[in-house]
């Protein structure tokens, strides 16, 4: 079987790492002005601060976007395009929205346009976007590593932009940035980035590259983020799982993901859920089905979660939630929706790469019995 690997930005790893930005930042030729785009929780704990001040003393000046929450929306790439005017690199640290909004700003920054104009690959990106440093501190996405990002358009409805022009140039992976993270967000975040290195290991798109790093990812994340989650300051266990993250990220730059991912995309076309939390739901739900296939590549998978075959992964998957504390229900804002409505996202055409790429074919009658299953959870978490 023929393959090719997508460009994997630099990676710097290690505790402390963060320290090392101002010369990274100088490394780069002509960088005089930055956008730093940060998670509102860290920019008021300081780090946006800190990290202007230790550039302002390398001679770089900062300007700040942090006015953002949720997954990205087309108003704050507006904000933060207009507060980035005038840099010459964009910096992003946090979770997956300040490393999205960071890449595609980036990018229309470059180039003047607005985001709408490169949405669903409707144009072709510059080809010569601000150079890009990505700091990740939810050890989730992966979006560190990938060319996809994703935010809602004026509709609310999910898009994406994605081209290699989005990648990083520089990531820098320090786990000691993780360790204040909630041990809910540290599980939902770390299910996420799993079922990243899951789906892309077994899907109809993969390959024996993507899975070096697939099943190094599995490895990494089931044997540490029990430990993540239970014992925050156990910086091993945050490396581990910020790691196998990064690695889970390379994996469906070049193989994408699967259903489990339609499930939680369509739920966030119905209103607000943590992309983590409505990932593991989606997974646990479908994974029973999913293994029946019986592929080598899912048996390869599990071995890589340390279990015999793919018919043990559901137990041990569900046995693993419960573990980590992962709470199996919606948020209350679902209420007013029921199977239907959520079936109806599952079938909505920005979701049917997900579907397709799925290893077993997705019936009409699949998509209604899992939407089925995922509103049956109690609402009102």
């Amino acid at each position: 079987m023929s393959f090719s690997i997508s460009a994997i930005p630099d990676i710097r790893f290690g505790e402390g790492a963060l320290s090392g930005l101002p010369a990274a930042v100088k490394s780069f030729d002509g960088v005089g002005a930055v956008l730093l785009v940060i998670d509102a929780f860290l920019a008021q704990s300081g780090l946006a601060a800190r990290v202007s001040s230790e550039l302002a003393e390398a001679g770089v000046n900062t300007q700040v976007y942090s006015d953002f929450a949720g997954e990205p929306k087309l108003a704050h790439l507006h904000a933060a395009i207009e507060a980035g005017q005038g840099a010459d690199m964009v910096i992003g640290i946090g979770g997956g929205s300040a490393l999205d909004i960071g890449k595609i700003v980036a990018c229309c920054i470059a180039s003047g346009e607005d985001p709408m104009h490169y949405a669903l690959a409707a144009n072709p990106l510059p080809k010569s976007p601000l150079k890009k440093i990505m700091i990740p501190t939810t050890a989730g996405t992966g979006s560190e590593t990938s060319a996809t990002n994703i935010f809602a358009g004026p509709e609310g409805k999910k898009l994406w932009i994605w081209g290699p022009e989005t990648k990083a140039d520089l990531v820098i992976l320090d786990p000691a940035l993780t360790k204040t993270l909630p041990a809910s967000l540290t599980a939902w975040c770390g299910f996420d980035a799993f079922i990243h290195a899951f789906e892309a290991a077994t899907n109809r798109n993969s390959h024996r590259g993507a899975q070096f790093y697939a099943h190094q990812a599995l490895r990494l994340i089931t044997g540490a983020l029990e430990t993540a989650v239970k014992q925050p300051n156990d910086i091993a266990a945050r490396g581990d799982v910020l790691l196998g993250s990064c690695f889970a990220g390379i994996a469906i730059d070049n193989c994408g993901t699967a259903i489990a991912h339609n499930i939680s995309h369509a739920l966030a076309g119905l209103g607000p859920v943590h992309h983590g939390l409505a990932t593991a739901l989606g997974f646990e739900v479908t994974l029973p089905w999913l293994v029946e296939a019986n592929t080598a590549d899912l048996n390869a998978a599990a071995k890589a979660c340390g279990v015999e075959s793919a018919a043990e992964l559901p137990a041990f998957v569900s046995d693993w939630m419960d573990r980590c504390g992962i709470v199996r229900a919606l948020p209350a804002a679902f209420k007013p929706f029921d199977a239907s409505d959520l079936a109806r996202e599952m079938r909505a055409t920005e979701n049917q790469p997900m579907r397709r790429s799925t290893i077993r074919d997705v019936t009409d009658a699949d998509i209604d019995r899992f939407a089925a299953a995922v509103m049956a959870l109690p609402k009102g978490i």
